[in-house]
């Protein structure tokens, strides 16, 4: 877990903790295994409908991706020139998916005067032909720094982040890393800094990999997040399965052959290293209970075999890298560790045994949301703090979710649950609902400002609702034999398109259109692009995805919603850099009576930091209805938001506008447009 610049971290796993001593033993599981083949549980049959299979991602071989990522690499210093960047700056290939129609799509992350350039990865779009299509920036600002000569020593920003890590509660806290120079530029203005690199152990045991970024003019902590992904724990059990293992003289080990050679090892509760390769005489792992270590062991290597399977099927993506490569799992990590983890420097994901060492985390759909960690983290690599780490937490529900769909295993229903039988709370309720978020007591339902300050569990809860939404839709259902029951933020009701459209869309923007500073705004304007893509902008599919962003509070339906009638200015208005406020208006004619108690303010404008903004809604007699408020530490770009109002107490007729002020130097933009509708 993480946490952001400015608010402490507060695990899921560790606000409960108490809770925990609740859980009751697991169920028996006799992981049956065999040398080679599959996974028993058969996939849930595809639903792509009609769809434009040129925008899928074509299955690449590892040699494949490799020459094409050779190919990026040799035409880097052209591209960079293509693209208008800086004598100073050059491209790295980082990654590349390529189209069944030949579009390529090449993630870069970029240098500056040789200085990495944290928040400047861009993905770059090419046709069949070479030609240049789009390219999506982490960030629009120009790459320049006044000095590359820091003002400050190297120890001090250490000392500063080792102040943070102990801050956040961090035990045996020491620089992993020392400090390195670098340029930070996903807050906006580029900044000469340092990142230095915090390890020792977070308060709950997980091991600490802290990133502190430094201003190296000045000394302030400008970020900082944890490298350390962590997530639910679970102790449901999978039933008889069976396991691909590799037999080597008389003995057989947990060492998948047909998955990039994932091996399962024993911490045997140590804290580090890789602990011992599991390896017996029989072929048959685990008798069911935790007096067998194999138990564990067998249920780690069976979720990694569904989550391989699960990206390799779906979306053609082989492994998590994309390249062939298996991670590798370790399970009995520390004494009675309630968590799991997913680490990309060891590239391997971590179980503990859960409460009294009674139960082991090692659940299917634990394996499916850590792993998808190590996707994000090479592809995206979404920021783990604010709104971005809010979607890479929900990147990693949505394909843990899917993860256990697709595993169809019937001692455990896929369902829109997280952590469900945990038992965490000691009363049999689930850790996340992806329906209803606010059920847990902590997660957003919907959108706001203030989202972003959440903790990333909590944040993610508004991409959570969404996905709910796209696949199936508002209102009460039964799936699985599970009970439903999902609300809109507007009221208006949402047409699900099912899961396997909703997952192929989010993939394909994760992808192809997301970078490390993606914020909910243009997460919706990717997921938008994703779906134009594959099923075109005039689809049921396409404005699906538009309603089912607006039911959650970003951006609006199309249309402005359900049948009401709208009333709009799409002219620019410029906003003066920490100047005066500006208005836009709208005339409000042909209405009787008041206007309603759920007035929808559809506000788009361009501007980047955002938190510089003070917007208004002013009503035809001058009466002011705050809609976003300043705040110093919202750095993303752009308000692209529908707000609801109560205005029954004012007439609908007339005049009202849309006012806005720029309360801080060096950021710019304008109002793009803007909406209201009388649903």
């Amino acid at each position: 877990m993480s946490s952001s610049s400015s608010h402490r971290r507060t695990s899921h796993t560790t606000q409960r903790r108490v809770a925990a001593v609740a859980l009751v033993g697991v169920s028996a599981l006799l992981a049956a295994a065999v040398q080679s083949g599959a996974a028993s549980a058969a996939p849930q049959k595809s639903s792509l409908g009609k769809i434009n299979r040129g925008s899928l991602a074509a299955p690449l071989t590892p040699s494949q991706r490799a020459e094409l990522i050779r190919d990026a690499d040799a035409a880097k210093a052209a591209t960079a020139k293509d693209l208008g960047l800086g004598a100073k700056e050059k491209l790295v290939a980082r990654d590349v998916i390529k189209d069944a129609d030949g579009t390529v799509h090449t993630r870069y992350e970029r240098t500056y005067a040789g200085l990495p350039v944290l928040g400047g990865d861009l993905v770059v779009d090419t046709t069949k032909a070479g030609k240049t299509e789009r390219v999506i920036k982490a960030t629009r600002a120009t790459l320049k720094v006044a000095s590359l000569t820091p003002a400050i020593a190297a120890s001090k920003a250490e000392k500063q982040a080792l102040s943070a890590a102990k801050a956040d509660g961090s035990k045996k806290t020491d620089a992993d890393r020392a400090p390195r120079k670098v340029i930070w530029a996903a807050d906006g203005t580029p900044t000469l800094a340092y990142e230095t690199v915090v390890g020792g152990f977070q308060d709950d045991g997980t091991p600490n990999q802290l990133h502190v970024i430094t201003d190296a003019a000045t000394g302030k902590k400008l970020y900082e997040y944890q490298g350390i992904e962590t997530g639910i724990g679970n102790t449901q059990y999978s039933g008889q399965v069976t396991l691909t293992t590799t037999q080597s003289g008389s003995n057989y080990t947990l060492t998948d052959g047909a998955r990039g050679g994932h091996k399962t090892y024993n911490l045997n509760r140590g804290t580090s290293g890789t602990g011992t390769l599991f390896s017996q005489t029989s072929d048959t792992w685990g008798n069911g209970t935790t007096s067998n270590a194999a138990t564990a062991g067998a249920d780690a290597h069976y979720g990694a075999a569904e989550t391989w399977d699960f990206y390799k099927n779906t979306f053609g993506r082989s492994g998590i890298k994309n390249n062939g490569v298996g991670a590798y799992s370790r399970v009995h990590y520390g004494n009675a560790y309630v968590n799991a983890f997913w680490d990309d420097g060891c590239f391997c994901m971590t179980y503990g045994d859960g409460a009294g060492n009674a139960d082991p985390l090692t659940a299917i759909d634990v394996a499916g949301h850590e792993m998808s960690h190590g996707v994000t983290s090479n592809t995206a690599g979404l920021n783990y703090t604010g709104e971005s780490g809010g979607l890479n937490e929900a990147t990693s529900d949505i394909f843990g979710t899917g993860v256990e769909f697709y595993a169809n295993n019937a001692s455990d229903p896929g369902d829109y649950l997280i952590g469900e039988k945990i038992d965490i709370n000691g009363d049999g309720t689930p850790l996340r609902y992806m329906d209803k978020p606010s059920k847990d007591g902590g997660s957003a339902d919907n959108w706001s400002s203030s989202v972003g300050g959440l903790d990333v569990h909590y944040s993610s809860g508004v991409a959570n609702h969404f996905f709910y939404l796209l696949s199936e839709g508002s209102g009460a259902k039964v799936i699985n034999g599970v009970s439903y029951n999902s609300p809109t933020a507007d009221g208006l009701p949402v047409t699900g398109i099912g899961r396997d459209k909703a997952l192929q869309i989010w993939y394909r923007a994760l992808t192809t259109k997301f970078t490390s500073t993606t914020n909910y705004a243009a997460a919706r304007t990717g997921t938008l692009a994703a779906t134009g893509e594959l099923y075109g902008t005039t689809s049921a599919e396409y404005t699906a995805v538009q309603n089912a962003w607006a039911a959650v509070k970003v951006g609006s339906r199309p249309g402005g919603g359900g049948g009401g009638t709208s009333f709009e200015n799409t002219g620019d208005v410029s906003i003066p850099d920490n100047g005066p406020a500006v208005t836009s208006s709208i005339a409000v004619t042909g209405r009787t009576g008041n206007a309603p108690s759920n007035l929808l303010v559809d506000v788009n404008i361009v501007h980047t930091w955002r938190g510089d903004l003070v917007v208004d809604l002013l009503a035809p007699d001058g009466t002011v209805y705050p809609l976003k408020p300043f705040s110093s530490s919202d750095s993303a770009d752009n308000v692209q938001e529908t707000y609801t109002v109560n205005a029954s107490s004012e007439v609908a007729n007339g005049t009202w506008k849309l006012r806005v002020q720029d309360k801080a130097a060096q950021d710019t933009g304008y109002i793009n447009s803007w909406k209201l509708t009388f649903p």
